[in-house]
């Protein structure tokens, strides 16, 4: 059940749930940006209709459409499908039962009168809803933020003064604007989405912000996020000023996207570095733990359309031109670049490396050429200005110096060159160059590969290409026969060509087929259904929980948590807590008594107060379980006469005060510590703010001051180390929270609650009332002895059960209390009904002799 806001988040958690009646599908209206103190969705708890198909909402910046002025149309504009749009290709990989509904932009702007008639046109249609964006601020989000300040920052170019080439520096106003438009974006998707039968596919950069939004309005929807550009390393990304909210946003997404592993890699760092979330692996895929979901980390590389490129390839215009060039190109090495304009394609080092390689090879002038298409830029500014500029210089340079009448070695073609043409080209080249010093992933190679195979002009002559592709690209992975150069080494990069020209031709077929066997069974339809697949598997767990939303503006984030889980209200454990007679209250104390944040550890005058006034009370049995030191604790709780310690995780334990600390003897062995201590030591000194804490029963390696990458690595790898030093000990090796501890078998919260449990029914008066309290991994382990122990029919049935864990997050527990502040003012609660009473005969024992 979803809360319409966080104001009632307490009443929801305690169970007093509300119905919402289901919203009807709407008819997509004009957009109208949302207040931002409105609330969540309220259609969430809908059930999914039987007469209702699934259906996948794709959003991107560009609807897949294309526009023409036409007179005789209603508003002035002729539409019709862009069979080369991603967003269109991708829909052969959908199930064929499934409607898809595109979200996106106009290329061109549109009277807002005729809002309404041409968003009815494309819907019926198309199935396309644009989003219209007013024209200035469109500017501000596209071409200022998006493509001047986000765009290089993607790229790895920070804006270090305000005159910095091809970046801005951060501009609160120009995120606004930002946020803005991804707001429009969400204020479209609501007017159709369905959280029950749709899944909603966000693609790119533009649209970052968009997963909160959606999220914030709709906390059910399916959705998936793909990032068609790089991630920068963490060490980049931090310099963002509205870092965590970018991150978050993408964490409000169930499944995020990435082309290659070095992608997926840098955002699990930063999530890691900037947010402290853990992730890890499991059965094949990556996922970060964020609030009760597991967000999916999928790298999946994209591909090309194969039915559109053999559309393109058999057509009559690309089979003439492919004739044509190679009648021009007959007694010469043809060598093709596909680049757009911008500053990181690299295409003057490009031409420094064919300058170089016509220099060290002479035999090669007169022969080489390489024809360079640069298509028009993207985005405005100097930075695009001097990039021509600079492949202009260079071009004529190197034409000057090598070029004789009828023999040009570069050949530049700066306009927007029709599909066949550019279809032709790759058709008729001997060698493609690739080398952006930094890209998402680039598909160049791929249909250089396509049409190289497939082109019925060249059936005369064996399959077979070459590929020169840069290691700073998302293709580069995949495409294992290509030669990987390092852009910036334009010496590398000029004997690889060098290299593709002269190796031998069985060679060059043998990588051409294994290219192509990728390529073609990699395609778009694959890529599509693979991350539709994973979407559906992402939900599906998430669908089923309770979720509510939690906080404010872009720090929003939705807590999913199991049917069953609920909030702990204080009026209703007091309520429970005054109708019984025998109780048994078990607290841990780090992260549960005292904040782990906290510096000074030890408990305060209030803690103190409420465990006397708890202990005092007969009918109550107070017990403090804890992984802390023995001597720790009696120091710290000497005013608390009655309270019962059990520390080191059980290994040793007290009743009261004055009654001696009785160990387990079953471990009563330390020789192991002689074997783990030096190995522990050698990753301390290793590991920079990491430390060793030396227990009576054990040993615990912390990295919590430590680098967060380098420690996490460090303590898998010390816990694999101590497992196999030790593989022949009676010890038991874990790994938790920021530690490496190593422990007697036979010890742990759960076997002390199991022991305290059955001590206290041992006295013929049987409990009825039970409260468990802890905040960690350690005390799961008491929250599921506690479960097995009530389902266990041979034992008499506790009335009442109380099993709670600190914080929103996948417990065992089935209630919560949001932080230590709300455990002091339960148990104060708890403390001011106790009603204390002189010692009876019917007193409990405390005694604790031989329990353990």
């Amino acid at each position: 059940m979803l809360s319409l806001s966080s104001a009632n988040l307490l009443e929801l958690a305690a169970g007093e749930d509300s119905d919402f009646a289901a919203s009807p599908r709407r008819f997509p209206l004009l957009p109208c940006l949302m207040d931002d103190a409105a609330s969540i969705g309220t259609d969430d708890d809908a059930p999914a209709s039987p007469t209702q198909r699934e259906r996948r909402i794709v959003v991107t910046h560009r609807l897949p459409l294309r526009t023409a002025p036409d007179p005789s149309a209603p508003v002035g504009l002729a539409f019709s499908w862009d069979p080369d749009a991603l967003a269109l290709q991708l829909r052969a990989g959908f199930p064929s039962s499934s409607e898809v509904v595109h979200v996106g932009t106009l290329a061109v702007s549109i009277d807002r009168a005729h809002h309404a008639s041409v968003s009815r046109i494309l819907y019926e249609r198309f199935r396309c809803l644009p989003v219209f964006i007013p024209a200035d601020l469109h500017h501000r989000f596209y071409h200022d933020f998006c493509k001047h300040y986000l765009w290089p920052l993607l790229h790895y170019l920070l804006p270090l003064s305000p005159s910095s080439l091809g970046g801005l520096p951060f501009d609160r106003s120009l995120w606004l604007s930002y946020l803005s438009a991804n707001k429009l974006f969400a204020d479209r998707l609501i007017e159709l989405l369905n959280p029950d039968d749709d899944l909603v596919w966000i693609h790119d950069y533009h649209l970052l912000a968009l997963p909160t939004f959606l999220r914030r309005r709709s906390p059910r929807v399916k959705l998936g996020f793909f990032l068609h550009s790089p991630f920068p390393s963490s060490e980049i990304f931090r310099t963002i000023p509205v870092r965590d909210e970018l991150l978050r946003a993408l964490l409000n997404a169930d499944l995020v996207g990435f082309h290659t592993f070095d992608y997926a890699r840098h955002f699990l760092t930063s999530c890691s570095r900037l947010l402290g979330l853990d992730y890890q692996s499991k059965r094949g895929y990556i996922g970060i733990e964020y609030y009760g979901r597991t967000v999916t980390v999928k790298i999946l590389p994209v591909g090309i359309d194969m039915g559109q490129l053999e559309l393109v390839i058999s057509s009559k215009e690309t089979i003439a031109k492919v004739l044509e060039l190679k009648a021009t190109y007959s007694d010469k090495i043809l060598m093709l670049g596909v680049d757009d304009v911008d500053l990181f394609k690299g295409i003057g080092m490009k031409l420094l490396a064919v300058e170089q390689l016509l220099e060290e090879h002479p035999q090669l002038r007169g022969r080489a050429v390489l024809v360079q298409i640069n298509n028009p830029p993207r985005s405005e500014g100097k930075d695009v200005q001097e990039v021509q500029d600079e492949i202009g210089s260079i071009s004529k340079r190197i034409n000057e110096r090598f070029g004789r009448p009828g023999y040009q070695p570069i050949v530049l073609i700066n306009r927007t060159v029709p599909t066949y043409e550019k279809a032709a080209f790759y058709a008729v080249a001997e060698c493609c160059v690739v080398n952006p010093v930094r890209d998402g992933m680039n598909l160049v190679p791929y249909e250089y590969t396509v049409y190289r195979q497939l082109s019925s002009a060249l059936a005369d002559s064996p399959k077979k290409s070459m590929i020169i592709v840069s290691e700073f690209i998302g293709c580069s992975p995949s495409l294992s026969g290509a030669i990987r150069v390092n852009p910036w080494n334009v010496n590398a990069v000029s004997e690889a060509i060098n290299s593709a020209i002269t190796m031998p031709d069985t060679e060059k077929q043998l990588r051409h087929e294994k290219h192509y066997k990728y390529v073609s069974s990699h395609d778009v339809p694959y890529w599509a259904r693979s991350f539709d697949q994973d979407l559906q598997r992402a939900c599906r767990e998430h669908f089923n929980r309770r979720c509510w939303g939690i906080g404010f503006g872009m720090s929003f984030r939705v807590v999913a948590l199991g049917p069953t889980f609920r909030k702990l209200s204080v009026e209703h454990i007091v309520g429970s807590y005054q109708k019984t007679k025998s109780r048994l209250i078990l607290l841990d104390y780090d992260g549960t008594m005292i904040p782990q944040s906290s510096i000074d550890k030890k408990p305060s005058y209030e803690v103190i107060s409420i465990i006397n006034r708890l202990c005092t009370d007969p009918k109550n049995v107070v017990f403090l379980v804890s992984g802390r030191g023995k001597d720790e604790l009696s120091k710290w709780f000497a005013p608390c006469e009655k309270l019962g310690i059990s520390a080191e995780h059980g290994y040793f334990t007290r009743w009261k005060r004055d009654a001696p600390w009785e160990s387990c003897m079953l471990a009563a062995d330390f020789n192991w510590k002689k074997m783990a201590e030096p190995v522990m030591r050698l990753y301390m000194e290793a590991t920079d703010g990491s430390a060793i804490e030396h227990k009576e029963s054990g040993l615990v390696w912390h990295h919590q001051e430590a680098d967060p990458d380098f420690g996490s690595c460090q303590a898998k790898e010390l816990l694999d180390h101590l497992e196999n030093v030790l593989a022949n000990e009676p010890v038991v090796v874990k790994r938790g929270q920021h530690i490496v501890e190593v422990n007697p078998q036979g010890i742990g919260k759960g076997i002390v609650v199991e022991n305290l449990m059955a001590t206290v029914s041992s006295t013929g008066k049987a409990l009825d009332f039970l409260l468990c309290i802890g905040d960690d991994r350690s005390d799961e382990d008491m929250f599921e002895s506690i479960s097995s122990y009530i389902n266990d029919p041979s034992v008499l049935a506790i009335r009442e059960v109380f099993a709670c864990t600190v914080g929103q997050k996948p417990s065992k527990a089935k209630y919560y209390l949001d932080d230590t502040v709300e455990v002091i003012k339960l148990l104060q609660g708890l403390g001011n009904a106790s009603c204390v009473q002189p010692p009876t005969s019917e007193q409990l024992p405390v005694a604790f002799e031989g329990s353990f």
